[in-house]
């Protein structure tokens, strides 16, 4: 079978809320590889995929061994997976492009499938407001930061960013959508449209699977979460919409 299809889905949060319900959250999603590998000529990740993640020297968060020997085997076997560092696992560092063969991805990227270019990244920080968020990131993405973050024992470090991930999430479950001009995300994809057109924005970070017309021409769709929709998106034939998984 020739493989045409591209897949995008974000927000797993491997790891949350417990090592059991995060087991069970990951055997779904390595079912959706394997499900999706016989026609998948890319896959992007976008953002999140780990609740919180931060490589040291020699040292990695433990677990996640099914999803990533999945995704070895997809890399291995000639499938291209794009992983974007998301708001809480932004301090990949070279860890799985060495050792799973994934591309890692820290901002926005466009790329053209056909006739088709597509935005993607995660979302963080895009767009107007959210001030506070953007300072932080500049702080944790210095290289001061993840220094000092460093020099404290994995066991004591990896307990303090379980808490303040959690807390950031929980922070946004409570937010749903209303209207298309109080997204953030979408005001940013108006922003760019008027700038440089496209066809598609793909987003994740928000938590809500959203199809959005910005314009007669290009679409914003955001990839929801495998947290509560286990949704994602497929481009397939040149049309790029969501879909949810269900089995």
């Amino acid at each position: 079978m020739k493989k045409e299809k591209i897949y995008f889905a974000s927000d797993f949060h491997l790891g949350t809320p417990n090592m059991v319900e995060s087991h069970k959250r990951e055997k779904k999603i390595v079912q959706w590889f394997t499900e999706i590998e016989k026609d998948a000529k890319a896959i992007y990740l976008v953002g999140d995929i780990f609740d919180f993640w931060f490589e040291y020297n020699k040292v990695v968060p433990k677990g996640f061994v099914r999803l990533l020997g999945k995704i070895a085997s997809l890399t291995d076997n000639g499938t291209p997976v794009h992983i974007f560092a998301g708001n809480h696992d932004l301090w990949m560092r070279d860890y799985l492009e060495t050792e799973i063969g994934v591309s890692i991805h820290r901002g926005n990227i466009i790329i053209q499938e056909g006739n088709r270019k597509i935005l993607i990244g995660h979302g963080d920080g895009l767009g107007d407001g959210d001030y506070f968020y953007k300072i932080l990131k500049k702080i944790f993405t210095s290289k001061i930061c993840q220094w000092i973050f460093s020099r404290f024992h994995p066991n004591f470090a990896f307990t303090l960013a379980h808490i303040w991930s959690n807390n950031s999430r929980k922070s946004g479950d409570e937010i749903q959508f209303s209207s298309k001009e109080k997204e953030i995300l979408f005001g940013y994809c108006q922003q760019q449209q008027k700038l440089n057109p496209l066809d598609y924005y793909v987003f994740g970070h928000r938590h809500l699977p959203l199809e959005l017309m910005i314009d007669e021409q290009a679409k914003y769709i955001n990839t929801g979460d495998w947290l509560q929709y286990y949704t994602y998106a497929v481009l397939d034939n040149g049309k790029l919409e969501l879909r949810t998984y269900n089995k």
